[in-house]
């Protein structure tokens, strides 16, 4: 019993460095983290070097808050700071890992319906040059199985994407097992995981994907403006993109632009200067989760979905769940008539919550209670009750 009340303490005294939760029950971190107090000071820190010393800021502080931010990060998804490229958002990063491949020989591309727009659209939008994309169906639209995946990818696929947690249901998928098949048909593979580093482990070195991309906007607390793409070694090494900027170049204060030389590792991919607030606002918002530790953070999580799933049962809302709560990250969603309308009655009410086509999203993080679970689900049956769902 004391262990249970330090630990709950501890969640507590981490809540109030948000100064969100004294004026509203925010439970939307699957679309924006939540600000917290070193998060703005940090970004103060940069507005204050600008004030004080100028472009001078560049050379030392700003630049080694950039080399900081990509070996926390690293350490974060247990790769090495020469696997990791920074970007100002994960479609620019997409972009690089899309220029690097010849599609005239191996044209394929596997995905599923599941996938966030931006993932689609980067190989959509390259059909009419060649580019065929096989999307796989979800019949539940919860998850893909994973034979489905083994059958699509054949001796002309050149890359398989998918999700880790898919952004509409939370449901957890084996990457693992995505890049297993990818490689036994020699294709790379690619893994959005913007939905789950920050709140769930993640080895790379153990999933053997190739590509990774993520950024600070939700789970990892950073803000917009940040974004992270893990790039295999090995693959870095033999691959040339094409989108790129300065900053992929290898003497890039050299300023020679008589001549291409490509930087080692994952810094070949990426393009100009980066969004220097961002990268310190990401810093502290990684320093949050590191010091934390990801598998506290999501035993913390399990705790929170397993009482909001059982709450919802009990209040009769039919929670789309796969089974077990443990296979859902920290997404659960509810279907309603009209999303939208119970969004905006919940904000009325101090709740934030998020919806998506005939859904609403609920997204708990380690900074809410179980109190914030249940007033989230007694509103929302209430609201039910008044006919808005």
């Amino acid at each position: 019993m004391k262990s249970q009340t330090s630990t709950e303490a501890r969640w507590l005294a981490y809540r109030q460095e948000f100064p969100i939760f004294e004026r509203l029950t925010y439970f939307n971190s699957c679309s924006l983290g939540a600000l917290s107090r070193r998060v703005a000071a940090a970004v103060r820190r940069f507005t204050d070097l600008w004030d004080t010393r100028g472009a001078a800021a560049w050379y030392g502080s700003w630049l080694d808050e950039v080399e900081q931010l990509r070996s926390r990060f690293a350490s974060l998804i247990g790769a090495t700071p020469d696997e990791v490229a920074i970007f100002p958002s994960v479609t620019s990063a997409l972009t690089a890992v899309a220029s690097c491949f010849d599609y005239r020989s191996r044209p394929g591309v596997v995905l599923s319906e599941l996938e966030f727009p931006t993932t689609v659209y980067q190989w959509l939008a390259k059909v009419p040059s060649g580019v065929q994309l096989r999307t796989l169906p979800s019949q539940e639209r919860m998850t893909v199985a994973l034979d489905a995946y083994e059958r699509a990818i054949g001796a002309g696929t050149q890359l398989v994407v998918g999700s880790h947690v898919y952004f509409t249901s939370g449901v957890i998928q084996d990457i693992a097992a995505l890049a297993h098949f990818a490689h036994a048909k020699g294709a790379y593979c690619l893994i959005d995981a913007y939905q789950s580093i920050g709140q769930m482990p993640v080895n790379v070195r153990d999933t053997a994907v190739d590509f990774l991309v993520t950024g600070g906007l939700k789970w990892l607390l950073g803000g917009p403006g940040i974004a992270y793409l893990y790039v295999r070694r090995e693959a870095a090494a033999r691959l040339h993109p094409t989108s790129v900027g300065w900053f992929a170049h290898r003497r890039q204060f050299d300023f020679d632009i008589t001549s291409w030389d490509y930087a080692d590792g994952a810094r070949r991919f990426e393009g100009g200067t980066p969004s220097v607030a961002a990268v310190y606002a990401g810093r502290a918002g990684l320093d949050i989760v590191a010091e934390i530790g990801v598998q506290a953070l999501r035993e913390r999580q399990i705790e929170l979905v397993r009482h909001l799933v059982s709450g919802a049962e009990r209040a009769g809302l039919h929670p789309r769940t796969s089974g077990q709560a443990d296979q859902l990250a920290g997404i659960l969603t509810i279907p309603r008539a009209d999303p939208n309308a119970v969004v905006a009655a919940l904000a009325e009410r101090g709740i934030i919550i998020d919806y998506r086509p005939g859904l609403i999203r609920l997204s708990p993080y380690f900074y809410n209670t179980i109190e914030d679970c249940e007033r989230v689900v007694h509103a929302i049956a209430d609201l039910e009750q008044q006919g808005i769902a």
